[in-house]
């Protein structure tokens, strides 16, 4: 089913724009030839005869055999996602920690080396430094942007070269292509985390990446409903290795939860870019402001790499990190002192969220850790959601305005 799909979409889908894709990719109607794409909830499938059931667990003939790793409403998303990203091959996860999981498990073995940025979401590092060096999967973090360093951190056991751009939750941007170039010549896979991005505003394949990995709990889905995650690229690269783990561990994406971010999909590109644009607004907003030190957020010309996310990125995106003055207690004033946005370390909802990473997101990991990222006492990351610009801009500023009064009350 998915190796007919693809010949339909590089002959019909390959002509339609991403909010086409993000509707119609995907579907494939039942007997009963419903509109609305089908939520199949069963463990298993029957199979016509006894010589079937044997060619499906062999992996001879196509077709569903078992909801861990094969289910029709998760092979659904998993097509739509591939469309979107321009991908041959997806394979879902229960969880965005669970596709990177997923990842270095079905394609490293002990021995193998990555090479990571150390501006990564705090679940990441830890896996990558406690987890996966269990397994003798060595992690080397860059601090740097330069592709310099990173072709300086490479080894002989390099598989993985592994970042996220937008990086969370400072924001920096990666450059793919020179990262690809530089993996390439070490003999290893890029990796890209395009969580903050979604392939709406950037498709790390087009510039090089040979992997695209997704926690679907954020933007695809948008509402902050489930949990999912995908592994996506070249279909000799992850798929049999990739469904391999996942039929033998199990991390496996409910049919339930795909079938919801199936609908999240419908909506990204609008999503995207209503959420991108109310960001800058707010950014600029922030950057003016006599209480903030700093605004990190691409789509700023002050964004140290404002010109490369230009190239890469169809905007700026919808997070926009932020320094108050007065460290820990002066942030932890702004975050209590709203009343509308949602304080809560998730991200990609319609509705605004607001965390404060060194306490929340980043808190496991060592203090030098986070001042190596860039994670300071004063950092605030703010997710952008759908309410109106002017509503999200007072619920911050009563907090940011009366910064003053918390000063002369300590």
């Amino acid at each position: 089913m998915l190796n007919g799909f693809f010949v339909f979409w590089e002959r019909v889908m390959g002509e339609f724009d991403s909010a086409t894709l993000a509707v119609r990719a995907g579907i494939h109607r039942s007997q009963f030839n419903e509109h609305c794409e089908p939520l199949f909830l069963t463990s298993s499938f029957v199979f016509e005869n006894a010589a079937q059931a044997e060619a499906r667990f062999a992996g001879s003939e196509d077709g569903q055999v078992y909801s861990r790793y094969t289910n029709p409403t998760v092979s659904a998303f998993e097509e739509r996602l591939a469309a979107l990203e321009g991908a041959e091959c997806c394979v879902a996860f229960a969880s965005g920690m669970a596709a990177i999981m997923g990842c270095a498990m079905g394609l490293l073995r002990a021995g193998d080396h990555i090479v990571a940025s150390r501006s990564l979401f705090g679940a990441s590092v830890q896996l990558l430094e406690n987890q996966l060096s269990k397994f003798g999967i060595r992690t080397t973090f860059v601090s740097g942007v330069e592709p310099a360093q990173w072709a300086a951190a490479m080894e002989p056991t390099t598989r993985l070269v592994f970042l996220e751009t937008p990086s969370n939750p400072l924001t920096q941007i990666y450059d793919i292509a020179a990262l690809a170039r530089v993996a390439h010549a070490g003999g290893a896979w890029l990796a890209v985390d395009n969580c903050f991005c979604s392939p709406i505003l950037q498709r790390p394949m087009a510039l090089g990446a040979d992997i695209v990995i997704h926690s679907a709990t954020k933007y695809l889905d948008g509402q902050g409903r489930v949990l999912g995650g995908a592994v996506l690229g070249k279909r000799e690269l992850i798929h049999k290795p990739l469904t391999t783990f996942l039929r033998n561990a199990g991390p496996t994406l409910s049919p339930f939860n795909a079938w919801l971010i199936l609908k999240g999909l419908e909506t990204l590109k609008i999503r995207m870019h209503a959420q991108s644009e109310a960001a800058l607004d707010l950014a600029q907003w922030l950057e003016a402001h006599p209480a903030v030190g700093r605004v990190r957020y691409p789509g700023l010309l002050s964004h140290p790499q404002h010109e490369l996310a230009l190239r890469q990125q169809k905007s700026g995106g919808a997070i926009v990190s932020f320094e108050v003055r007065g460290g820990r207690p002066a942030a932890w004033h702004v975050v209590d002192s709203t009343r509308l946005i949602s304080i809560t370390a998730n991200l990609g909802d319609t509705k605004s969220t607001i965390t404060h990473p060194a306490s929340t997101t980043h808190l496991r990991i060592t203090p030098e850790a986070r001042a190596e990222a860039g994670v300071t006492d004063g950092l605030i990351r703010l997710a952008v959601g759908l309410e109106a610009v002017e509503d999200i801009r007072s619920d911050l500023d009563r907090g940011l305005s009366s910064l003053g009064s918390l000063a002369v009350a300590a």
